[in-house]
């Protein structure tokens, strides 16, 4: 669960759960704690979302609000957005100084999981640990490259 603060009135409440078939992210939208309005984005497979819950919070955006106040709220999350990407970005920064505080390729490579892993919506693969070291440095260096915004 997390819950985005729109302004002292409104907040949004998103959550995920399995499905069937996949998942779905449901998002409420509440006003003075009470719960005004509630939507849905059902997922097959994996989002490619520039944050977790994206599409579920402009779904219920769109979907509520009119004129100014939805543009304004839009704003507001693409702001959430920006944060978790500074996170990302510092935990990268400091993951890659593995590469320079580590001496083995296996003490680097713990060294990036641990600090990616404190990023919230990072998840490992749980076969991630029986990697080839080399397999793993390639796979942290990536997902540290998009945390840069290097390519």
């Amino acid at each position: 669960m997390k819950i985005f603060t729109l302004d002292n009135q409104y907040n949004i409440v998103c959550n995920s759960k399995k499905t069937s078939y996949g998942f779905k992210h449901t998002a409420t939208i509440k006003k003075d704690y009470i719960e005004v309005y509630k939507t849905k984005c059902c997922y097959y497979n994996r989002t490619w979302e520039a944050y977790e819950y994206e599409s579920v919070l402009k779904k219920a955006i769109d979907n509520y609000f009119e004129g100014k106040e939805k543009e304004k709220y839009l704003k507001v999350i693409s702001g959430e957005q920006k944060e978790e990407q500074g996170i990302l970005k510092t935990a990268s920064m400091v993951a890659s100084l593995g590469n320079i505080l580590c001496n083995t390729e296996e003490e680097k490579n713990a060294w990036k999981k641990r600090m990616l892993g404190t990023v919230q919506g990072i998840d490992f693969p749980e076969d991630f640990d029986s990697l080839s070291e080399e397999e793993k440095q390639k796979r942290l260096d990536n997902a540290i490259n998009i945390g840069l915004n290097k390519k």
